[in-house]
C-alpha cells in the first residue's frame, strides 16, 4: 500500500493519519498538507485497490479490512500513538480503528462520516452504480462532483473540474473494485458498538451535504461518549477542499 510521510520528521511531535473517501488517493488531503505539516508528522496513504496501491479487491471486502490495512501500515513504521483523521469512508475505518485497537488513536476528526445505512445516501450509490454499470466510467467520473462540491463553487471551478475528471478518468480503479468498495461502506454498521468508543472524537458535519445528511453525523456524535460536533453552514460534502481556510482552522483548534 502507498503512503507518503510528509511535516515535520522530529521526535517528540505526534503523527497523524489521514484517510480519505470512496476516491481512495491520499492527494485528496493536499488543502491540509501545509497547516499540518507545520505541527505534525502526517502520514497520507492511497487506499488497497485505490491510485497507486493497485490490488484486485476480494468480493466481500469490508471496512474492518480497511481498518487491518492502516494497522498493517503504522505497524510497518512503529506508529504506536497517532491521530487520525478520516473524511466519508475514512471516517468509517476511523471508527472500525477505534474499535479494534482504541490505543493507537489520540483522536480522531471524522469528517460527513456516519454509523449506520441511511436511505438517502443509498439512493445516491445506487445512482452513481448505474451509472458505472449502464454507461460507464466516464459518466461516473463526471456526475461525481455533483455529489462533492456546492453548485456555486462548481461553477467558479469548471476549469479545474475538467483537469480533475481528466485525471480520474485516465486513472480510473478496476470497476470491480470500485462497487466492491461501494459495497463495503453500505453494508457498514456499528451503531450498537458507539458507546464502546472512548476515543476523544471531533465529528464535522456539512449542512449543504448532498450525499451523507448532516443529521447522520449529529447522530454519530450524539451516541459517542466523548465526541464534539461541529456543523459548517458551507462546502458540501468535501468541505476540507471547497473551504479549506474554515475548515483547516477547526482542525487546528481541535487537533491542539
Amino acid at each position: 500500500m502507498h503512503y507518503e510521510i510528509h511535516g515535520r520528521q522530529d521526535a517528540e511531535v505526534d503523527t497523524i493519519v489521514l484517510s480519505s473517501g470512496l476516491g481512495g488517493a491520499g492527494a485528496f488531503w493536499a488543502p491540509q498538507m501545509a497547516a499540518l505539516g507545520e505541527r505534525f508528522r502526517v502520514v497520507i496513504y492511497d487506499q488497497t485497490g485505490t491510485g497507486r496501491s493497485p490490488a484486485v479487491i476480494p468480493e466481500g471486502y469490508c471496512i474492518e479490512a480497511m481498518a487491518q490495512d492502516v494497522l498493517d501500515m503504522v505497524d510497518g513504521l512503529c506508529i504506536t500513538r497517532c491521530h487520525f483523521m478520516g473524511h466519508a469512508l475514512g471516517g468509517l475505518v476511523g471508527l472500525q480503528l477505534a474499535l479494534m485497537r482504541p490505543a493507537l488513536l489520540i483522536s480522531q476528526i471524522l469528517v460527513n462520516a456516519w454509523s449506520k445505512p441511511n436511505p438517502h445516501s443509498a439512493r445516491c450509490f445506487a445512482v452513481r452504480l448505474n451509472l458505472l454499470n449502464d454507461t460507464g466510467p466516464a459518466a461516473y467520473v463526471q456526475a461525481q462532483p455533483l455529489f462533492l462540491y456546492p453548485a456555486d463553487w462548481m461553477l467558479e471551478n469548471t476549469e479545474r473540474l475538467k483537469v480533475d475528471e481528466a485525471h480520474a478518468l485516465a486513472h480510473f480503479p478496476s470497476e470491480e473494485n470500485v462497487r466492491r468498495r461501494i459495497a463495503a461502506l453500505q453494508a457498514f454498521d456499528i451503531d450498537k458498538d458507539l458507546a464502546q468508543i472512548s476515543t476523544p472524537t471531533l465529528v464535522i458535519a456539512n449542512q449543504d451535504d448532498m450525499l451523507v445528511p448532516w443529521v447522520c453525523s449529529e447522530h454519530l456524535a450524539k451516541h459517542l461518549p466523548n465526541a464534539q460536533f461541529e456543523l459548517l453552514g458551507y462546502g458540501g460534502h468535501a468541505s476540507s477542499v471547497t473551504d479549506p481556510d474554515t475548515f483547516n482552522a477547526l482542525m487546528l483548534d481541535y487537533l491542539t
